[in-house]
């Protein structure tokens, strides 16, 4: 009986088996259900870059005041897809709130003004000085504030998403073992789960994946401290040398740092020593450390997302190369990928991993 059982189950077939469940992983689950389509989600919780990020989301990159790629599309959708889950699962994890620019000198203040004057950044760059004096944090220069700006409390998130997937049967908490992959031309077996497309959503985890770790993702890591300052009554992000964002409860993320040599996810007494000594640069009250995080980012040399399907097999997806603006990327990336993967709309040029010829080349014979 439990064999016959065994062979139903077998016989079932998915629409989608989604390897990771970080900000990649759930939104293209999230895309995926609302067009009814069945998933499985696997994940070993391995990759934590997604729940220690700082959330940030902001359209433009302030040391060289230009536009993040593809920045109005992508905000667009993001309000769109936060405020829905938000709605589905009865959360709160978006927070819209003004980012401040901390100016040091005339110089900065001016070359604000000019980079507001441009047409791709006058919607994102507001003309008007920000005067405001804030407890504890000196700005004689005073600040200038990025619109459409604000952070997701991507920890609430994540455990509320992966929470939602646990409760309706679709979260397989384990190791994906890529030896129990078998792959067929109508689809993909992996144990008893059958499906017509498997996406692999791993960050970090892409070095462990026989198909795909040939792509050049590098990573970089990343380290943050959580910390309490009662006094501080801060109540929008601010950005320096280091941002920090109010979380609530006198708890503040600050960060961060860049490591493109260590690629563990274990918190440096160096990260720390930087991060603290440009937060007393920056405010000047008491706090303690509540937190120091580590995780390392997917981030790719040409600073692109890396999405798309396999050569060879073409049952085989990635989503993946999200870098320090997970939030942001994450929702778009992964409607264009169940797009392109369900209506066979063309993937961007800068997006799709055909770019990367070495990888298209090497695909047939190195698995």
């Amino acid at each position: 009986m439990a064999i016959f059982y065994l062979y139903i189950f077998t016989k079932l077939m998915l629409d989608y088996i989604i390897v990771g469940s970080g900000l990649a992983g759930i939104a293209f689950s999230e895309f995926a259900i609302n067009k009814e389509k069945s998933i499985l989600v696997i994940n070993n919780q391995s990759q934590n870059s997604s729940r220690i990020a700082a959330g940030l989301y902001n359209p433009v990159i302030l040391k060289r005041f230009s536009e993040v790629w593809e920045a109005s599309d992508q905000l667009d959708l993001l309000k769109e897809f936060y405020s829905s889950i938000e709605q589905k699962l009865n959360v709160k994890v978006d927070y819209r709130i003004p980012l401040l620019r901390k100016f040091y000198s005339v110089e900065e203040q001016n070359n604000w003004f000019a980079a507001s004057d441009k047409p791709n950044l006058s919607k994102f760059l507001s003309t008007s000085l920000v005067t405001k004096k804030f407890d504890y944090i000196a700005s004689p220069f005073n600040f200038g504030e990025v619109l459409h700006a604000g952070y997701v409390d991507t920890s609430l998130l994540l455990d509320a998403y992966n929470g939602y997937l646990k409760s309706n049967q679709l979260l397989l908490e384990e190791t994906f073992d890529y030896n129990d992959l078998i792959i067929n031309d109508d689809g993909v077996l992996y144990k008893n789960h059958k499906a017509k497309n498997i996406i692999f959503a791993e960050g970090f985890g892409i070095h462990s994946n026989p198909f795909f770790n040939q792509l050049p993702l590098d990573g970089t890591k990343g380290e943050l401290l959580l910390v309490k300052a009662s006094n501080l009554n801060l109540e929008v992000i601010v950005n320096s040398s280091i941002f920090i964002i109010p979380m609530g409860n006198d708890l503040y993320k600050v960060g961060s740092t860049y490591n493109w040599q260590d690629k563990t996810n274990v918190p440096t007494e160096e990260a720390k020593k930087e991060l603290l000594d440009n937060l007393k640069d920056l405010i000047h009250c008491d706090f303690e450390i509540i937190e120091h995080f580590a995780g390392v980012r997917p981030t790719v040399k040409d600073r692109r997302p890396l999405v798309g399907t396999h050569p060879k097999y073409k049952n085989l997806h990635v989503l993946n190369g999200l870098g320090t603006r997970g939030v942001m990327l994450a929702p778009a990336m992964a409607k264009s990928l169940f797009d392109y993967i369900e209506k066979q709309i063309p993937l961007d040029k800068h997006i799709d991993i055909s770019r990367i010829k070495n990888f298209v080349s090497n695909s047939y014979h190195n698995e």
